[in-house]
């Protein structure tokens, strides 16, 4: 995993390999504490799908995936980064804040549950019934 302390640049680019989003991740609280990012897209004209994959590319870095929750700040009308946002977390809240909305949800936990491991699930590692 990355220093917690030294804030992350995540670019997101095009066909052309121009950057057309980014986002800043600071987690300087360290793993179970509250990561804080700001995602926009470099033109109000981006395409569709850029903006989902900027917030999956912040999503999935280890460090978010370590901490409890995240605080968001997107564009005013970035529907799509704010859709993408809310499929990824749970307790999702939303606020105006001038040109800006801020969004503040909870991290899905991908660690096992207290007290279980999925070595200690005997389902574990097996397909799903209807997947045969």
């Amino acid at each position: 995993m990355t220093n917690p302390e030294t804030p992350r640049h995540v670019e997101i680019k095009n066909d052309g390999d121009e950057t057309v989003a980014e986002a800043e991740v600071n987690t300087g609280l360290g793993p179970e504490g509250t990561v804080r990012t700001s995602m926009h897209a470099k033109d109000a004209y981006v395409g569709t799908g850029y903006r989902s994959s900027l917030v999956d590319a912040v999503m999935d870095l280890p460090e978010v995936q370590a901490s409890e929750r995240v605080e968001a700040s997107v564009p005013y009308g970035d529907g799509e980064s704010l859709d993408r946002l809310r499929e990824r977390t749970e307790d999702a809240k939303t606020r105006a804040a001038g040109s800006t909305t801020l969004f503040d949800a909870t991290i899905p936990s991908a660690r096992p549950a207290a007290g279980g491991s999925p070595a200690e699930d005997p389902a574990a590692g097996e397909p799903p019934p209807d997947a045969q």
